[in-house]
């Protein structure tokens, strides 16, 4: 099919699933799960991946294996493996594991950051000026995301002037893109629109990413709205799974294999085998040991493929 006039020929999706994704499970997941979803999802043609987070594991159970993931996973040569770091100690961890590439977070709300990473939005920013210069001294990538940035569950509505302000201030450590986050899924298309298109024109050049959970239903046609509006790079989880543990209701991300689907019926092309993503959807639902929130698994692509006789 031909691509709308009004999306990119071409995007980027970056696999959020193995860290995002698990980090909200009520159990701990097995290292050798989390190996195994990630090289499946390298096998179905992703070359970014969030590969764990290195955060305080009595904070985050779910990611204490972070060294053990690293160690255990088969390297694809074309791929990012990216570790998501707070601090300095976490910094530390993601290189001498051999992350490729280091993301952090900054919450636009105050509130919200204390509750995540345990220091104000202002240090949080100060935090990833110093992190970002060690990271790239290191030989590592760096990007960023405003978290949060289109509502917070603690302070409400967020002023988009507030997260233009620091896109631009995170801009300055040089990372290969900023991401906007929709951290509790709360965003609708004219939003995401409108700040995406105020961030794209405050930072030309910039490489801009989205990350939409799907917690009111909004998260695809948010994903659609950020393309329009200038990102490039959309984040997304195998299955749907995912939310944040500090965020009240945050549920799934929106999922892989689904917004693939969507993308490649507008001929927007991704370079992901689709039916690799759907089986390990399936696959990653009996691993959990429940249904998983994305639709595709369930319905299957359309047209159905000819049955061969």
């Amino acid at each position: 099919m031909p691509v709308a006039e009004t999306l990119p020929p071409r995007i980027q999706i970056v696999e959020v699933g193995p860290r995002d994704g698990l980090q909200n499970e009520r159990g701990v997941v097995s290292t050798a799960t989390k190996i195994a979803l990630i090289e499946r999802a390298v096998s179905a043609g992703i070359r970014r991946l969030e590969v764990t987070s290195f955060v305080n594991p009595k904070r985050v159970p779910q990611m204490a294996d972070a060294e053990a993931v690293l160690e255990g996973i088969a390297r694809h040569p074309e791929t990012q493996y990216v570790g998501l770091v707070l601090n300095a100690r976490g910094l530390e961890r993601a290189i001498a594991a051999r992350c490729t590439e280091i993301g952090m977070a900054v919450v636009a709300s105050d509130t919200f950051n204390r509750k995540n990473q345990g220091v104000s939005t202002e240090e949080s920013v100060a935090d990833w000026l110093t992190m970002a210069a060690a990271a790239k001294a290191a030989g590592l990538r760096v990007q960023v995301t405003v978290s949060a940035a289109f509502g917070c569950p603690f302070e409400g509505e967020v002023d988009p002037g507030r997260v233009v302000e620091l896109a631009c201030r995170v801009a300055e450590a040089g990372p290969v893109e900023v991401a906007l986050a929709d951290t509790i899924g709360v965003a609708v298309p004219s939003q995401v629109r409108s700040l995406v298109g105020r961030v794209a024109a405050a930072l030309p050049g910039m490489t801009l990413r989205c990350h939409f959970h799907n917690t009111r239903n909004t998260g695809f046609a948010n994903a659609y709205a950020a393309l329009e509006a200038g990102a490039t790079v959309l984040d997304a989880s195998i299955g749907g799974i995912g939310g944040c543990p500090f965020a009240p209701a945050a549920t799934g991300n929106i999922a892989t294999e689904d917004l693939v689907y969507m993308l490649n019926r507008m001929g927007v092309e991704t370079g992901i085998d689709l039916d690799q993503l759907i089986e390990t959807s399936r696959w990653l639902e009996s691993e959990l040991g429940r249904p998983v929130p994305g639709a595709l698994s369930k319905a299957g692509v359309f047209p159905k493929p000819p049955v061969a006789v």
